[in-house]
């Protein structure tokens, strides 16, 4: 059974390149990038081979050019046109159906790209497939409460003016499905956490300015194709201001970077023990007296 189609995937492709064209808004890249040299650089082992999967910008490849740790770089992208022109090793291949190999690849990175992948599951499937045992997935992807402001604005400027809402804004899964996922996908020692950035602008306008520079207009396969309304988009922008200003004026727009990695299982990793092997007693270390299962503790 395939997964629902949530994204419009060819749309978002479009828009990525009409973004490229604009000139792209890559602060969040360029951060994700400056954070992924940082968590490589504790983790103390080299990577032969990685692969980029789909970061829409080279900002991760140009990051990791001069790193010790990582060797051959190849980039994946979902069209030539999305891969930078200087790129000498690339593969044009989409995210949910991924042209590796079993135990091909050292490390698999991505930056703010699958949050629009329809199957994560599969592809987080396909990844650790992909990896060499012990083999490291790290990624960043936009979850949690990314575009809260500009969603909740939506909502009820629509139900206003229109009688109605229609979803506006990509939902994002939460860190905990996350890290579910990479648990169910056959990944040992998942982690997630968060990095949760705070944007200010001038304006929801100007917001939203930045969203298509960054090919991040509305994705969804089930949203409304009529055009938005003019009175529904300036009543959108008085309740965010309204509702989500700074004592500046400013208003505040959130992005949550939610971060996980995951390792190929290998028989070196640490596994948790079994039930019964411990050879200590817990009520020895607390200094308490052991109740058999079923007993009632007595007053003393």
């Amino acid at each position: 059974m395939s997964a629902p189609r949530v994204f419009d995937r060819p749309l978002l492709r479009q828009r990525l390149l009409r973004a490229r064209a604009l000139g792209p808004a890559t602060f969040l890249l360029d951060r994700v990038a400056e954070d992924a040299v940082d968590r490589l650089a504790t983790i103390l082992r080299d990577f032969p081979i990685a692969v980029d999967l789909g970061t829409p910008s080279p900002a991760l490849r140009r990051a990791l050019a001069d790193s010790a740790r990582v060797g051959v770089l190849v980039a994946v992208g979902h069209s030539a046109d999305a891969l930078a022109p200087a790129e000498k090793l690339a593969i044009v291949a989409d995210e949910e159906a991924l042209p590796l190999r079993d135990s091909s690849v050292d490390l698999v990175l991505s930056a703010l790209n699958l949050q629009t992948v329809n199957d994560l599951p599969g592809t987080f499937i396909q990844v650790r497939r992909a990896l060499k045992p012990d083999g490291l997935f790290l990624a960043a992807l936009l979850g949690g409460e990314t575009l809260t402001e500009l969603r909740q604005s939506f909502a009820m400027a629509e139900a206003e003016v229109e009688d109605g809402a229609s979803p506006r804004v990509a939902p994002f899964a939460d860190v905990r499905e996350i890290g579910g996922l990479l648990q169910r996908a056959g990944f040992a020692l998942p982690v997630t956490d968060v990095d949760r950035v705070t944007v200010r602008y001038a304006s929801a306008f100007a917001l939203m300015h930045d969203l298509r520079r960054m090919g991040a207009g509305n994705p969804l396969v089930e949203r409304r194709r009529t055009p938005l309304r003019r009175a529904t988009l300036m009543r959108m922008a008085q309740i965010y201001a309204e509702r989500f200003a700074d004592p500046d004026g400013r208003m505040r727009a959130t992005f949550d970077i939610v971060w996980l990695s995951g390792w190929a299982p290998h028989a070196s990793q640490q596994q948790p023990l079994r039930p019964g092997s411990a050879k200590a007693r817990l009520a020895d270390a607390l200094g308490t007296i052991e109740i058999p299962g079923g007993e009632k503790a007595r007053p003393t």
